[in-house]
């Protein structure tokens, strides 16, 4: 999936415990360190407060502010109330100047997905193989066809695929 400025969309899907979010990091510092700018969403299906109970931005959220930003010299935060979950398209808008933008938990909406099992979790797939653009995992009696599968700690070779397939041409699309 892209948006309408050409910023691909892989989602990182797996069963809860199975290193989506160990992944997502080792993603995300292979892609840097390559150049590029990565921008990352997490998908949670329950409520959650990013800023600490009690401080200024969090009292400005509980008062009734459609949206609180918090802004520093080195990082800008923002809480924004919703009446509906954010589509990818719009969170896509949000992330407007990165070259990729990496997910964790789309399972649905994510149209390129790699999925990670881990065997001590669960020996089956969330996903059918015909939705995978890759697998990760310690289980080798899964069967995905053509899918690439990967090792839980081959982060640099999964980036590597990343990069050819949706990054070409070096850093920023040169």
């Amino acid at each position: 999936m892209t948006d309408r400025a050409g910023i691909p969309v892989v989602s990182v899907v797996g069963k809860s415990d199975s290193g989506k979010t160990t992944l997502m990091e080792r993603l995300i510092r292979a892609l840097t360190g390559r150049g590029y700018r990565v921008g990352s969403v997490k998908h949670h299906v329950h409520d959650f407060d990013i800023d600490v109970p009690g401080k200024d931005s969090w009292r400005h959220a509980k008062a009734g502010a459609a949206v609180s930003l918090v802004s520093a010299p080195s990082k800008l935060g923002m809480v924004r109330a919703m009446d509906h979950e954010a589509s990818l398209e719009e969170l896509l808008t949000l992330a407007h100047d990165v070259d990729i933008l990496l997910t964790e938990g789309y399972r649905r909406a994510g149209e390129v997905r790699i999925e990670v099992s881990r065997r001590a979790r669960s020996t089956e797939l969330v996903c059918e193989a015909t939705e995978l653009f890759a697998l990760v995992t310690d289980n080798d009696e899964l069967e995905v066809g053509a899918v690439p599968v990967f090792g839980l700690d081959d982060g640099e070779a999964l980036a590597d695929l990343v990069e050819s397939t949706f990054l070409k041409g070096g850093a920023r699309g040169d």
